[in-house]
């Protein structure tokens, strides 16, 4: 099973499903005599835990990383790191009756469509158990980018079709859902609470922001910034859609508007989230990706099983009423993932 590798100078790849013994992650190339503890990594991986939200995954994984290669004396080696996070509150059992069918807007089909077998215990890799692994591999992209100024940040901006404005970042880290508008937030919740009562599910929107990031990162052509970090976001499961900048809403503009005048403090607007032809232009990068609902609902739904047959299903196992804020972690470590390796290969320039 190939494509579980992302990066050119800075390469992570994860392994491990949803009901296996472990996930985790191999990195290939991090410089050395960064320091780097699992206490670092350790931050991360709780943010990405369930919360305290009725409409949370009762699933309690305690996400305690091992780093098992690469350190020495708290710094480091160059060598390849290698970070495991064992799998230990796995109720495989209740999988058991979906083992003969194919759950609607889950992996299933198209997993037995190109491999011809599954893992049925909760999705295998195409889990949301399996972005644990991106989270802890994050959290090394982000002490390679610290020294630069490079700071990321997400927030949530949308959530069962109830839209927040942002306050502060700051406000958002403090908040169940992430979010940093009070109100917004109340409304999100009784959202969840009526979705999770109804045995559904909820989508939203994540707002991505970098400050601090130098100009000149990425490539002019393959390999432009703005592609690797669509890429990387648009390679987690629940996202559908992502937007730079204006994004979509630079097709309903005219030049002149969409345009960002550069005066000598700088760009006046930042309607290109900062990235031009591919390539950082030192404003703030902006960044919104669209989830979709989690799959996997209460709901009686229409399927079929392995032989072809219609059949019935009503989906069982733990699960949260919505990615949503347990995502965020996770598109801020692909996104770092994406610039530590970006800034890397910037630096080469230089030699």
């Amino acid at each position: 099973m190939s494509g579980n590798t992302i990066g050119v100078l800075f390469k992570v790849t994860t392994w491990g499903e949803s009901h296996g013994p472990a996930t985790g992650a191999i990195i290939d190339g991090c410089p050395p005599r960064i320091d780097l503890s699992e206490a670092d990594i350790q931050k991360e991986l709780d943010r990405r835990r369930p919360g305290t939200l009725s409409s949370s995954s009762p699933r309690r994984e305690e996400d305690h990383v091992e780093i098992l290669s690469g350190i020495f004396e708290g710094k480091t080696t160059g060598t390849p790191i290698s970070l495991l996070i064992r799998n230990r509150d796995m109720h495989s059992d209740a999988y058991e009756g979906l083992r003969d069918l194919f759950r609607p807007g889950h992996g299933d089909i198209s997993y037995q469509a190109k491999y011809g077998i599954r893992d049925h215990r909760g999705g295998g890799r195409a889990s949301g158990r399996e972005t644990a692994a991106r989270v802890a591999a994050g959290a090394v992209a982000r002490k390679v980018i610290a020294p630069a100024g490079i700071t990321i940040a997400a927030w949530t901006k949308e959530l069962g079709g109830i839209t927040a404005r942002l306050h502060s970042l700051t406000a958002a880290e403090t908040s169940p859902l992430r979010c940093p508008d009070p109100e917004a937030e109340k409304r999100m919740v009784a959202r969840l609470e009526e979705a999770r009562a109804a045995g559904d599910t909820l989508g939203g929107i994540v707002e991505i922001i970098v400050r601090g990031c130098p100009p000149g990162l990425g490539e002019p052509v393959f390999g432009k910034i703005d592609a690797d970090l669509a890429g990387a976001l648009m390679g987690i499961g629940t996202v559908k859609g992502v937007e730079i900048g204006a994004g979509f809403a630079a097709a309903r503009m005219s030049g002149s508007t969409c345009n960002d005048p550069i005066g000598p403090e700088g760009f006046r607007t930042n309607h290109a989230g900062g990235i031009l032809a591919g390539i950082t232009s030192g404003a703030e990068i902006v960044i919104r990706v669209a989830c979709k609902p989690i799959p996997s609902i209460a709901h009686p739904q229409e399927t079929i099983d392995t032989q072809g047959r219609p059949a019935v299903i009503t989906v069982g196992g733990r699960h949260d009423a919505s990615v949503i804020p347990r995502i965020i972690p996770v598109c801020e470590a692909m996104v770092a993932i994406v610039l530590a390796d970006h800034l890397m290969r910037q630096r080469t320039l230089s030699i």
